[in-house]
């Protein structure tokens, strides 16, 4: 029984191809690429919550940046509040 082809080895293909990276290489950079864009909103809000935090971002200027940073993510998430933010971050 023959297993199909990993989707994710024909981007790496393409990546090596037009960057010049090794195969290794472009196998690291694509998944950090897919692990990036497979995090859920939660996770997306609970860490981007802490590195703001750690340039001294308080709460309300967090939570508007992270409705606005939604957005534009490239997974589309539902628009969240601020309230709704607040209690992914504190439960």
């Amino acid at each position: 029984m023959s297993e199909a082809a990993d989707p994710s080895e024909d981007l790496v293909d393409q990546v090596s191809r037009t960057t010049g990276l090794t195969p290794d290489d472009a196998r690291r950079v694509v998944a950090d690429v897919l692990a990036y864009f497979t995090e859920t909103t939660e996770q997306y809000v609970r860490r981007r919550h802490r590195e703001l935090q750690t340039y001294g971002a308080r709460n309300e200027e967090i939570f508007a940046k992270l409705g606005t940073e939604l957005q534009h993510w490239p997974v589309r998430s539902p628009e969240l509040s601020a309230r709704q933010l607040r209690r992914i971050v504190y439960g």
